[in-house]
């Protein structure tokens, strides 16, 4: 199938949509995309499938944070063995290497502010090799991969003037 990439953008756009759909839109057979969407999960193209939640709105009390780490790089291992240590914690839900005044952004989630500020003092900052942290709590997310969490209402009385 050499329309792969489609198929890729097609299931990260809506995980949820079924093989017969996903033929349809792609013009190919049912078979065809079961086994590339099988293929893709055995070469771990395809590591999870994930539904995008509004917390918010579910009353759930959550704090998340995005914290700014800079380490000094392992002889030999550069950033991967500082990185595959702090992955490993529960509480991290993405970790990328960055350009910049920074070499790590870790995204958390927590309970509370107490909690995530301990996490990031007891065993984040703890971590041999980390030599800095900066951490930033999420007021509000507006968007995120593509899809807006809510609708803003038009300012309409603004709007008569332009």
């Amino acid at each position: 199938m050499d329309t792969g990439t489609e198929l890729l953008k097609l299931l990260e756009k809506d995980c949820r949509a079924t093989p017969d759909q996903l033929a349809a839109m792609l013009g190919e057979s049912v078979e065809t995309v079961r086994g590339e969407i099988a293929e893709l999960e055995k070469n771990n193209v395809i590591l999870g499938y994930n539904a995008m939640i509004d917390w918010d709105r579910t009353g759930e009390e959550l704090v998340t944070a995005m914290i700014e780490v800079r380490v000094t790089p392992q002889r030999g291992d550069g950033f991967d063995r500082i990185a595959d240590r702090i992955y490993q914690f529960d509480e991290v839900e993405s970790l990328y290497l960055m350009s910049g005044s920074y070499d790590f952004a870790v995204t958390i989630t927590g309970r509370t502010l107490k909690e995530v500020a301990s996490f990031v003092s007891a065993r984040l900052s703890t971590i041999e090799g980390v030599i800095g942290t900066a951490t930033h709590f999420i007021l509000k997310k507006y968007k995120e991969k593509g899809v807006a969490f809510e609708t803003l209402p038009v300012q309409e009385e603004r709007m008569k003037y332009c």
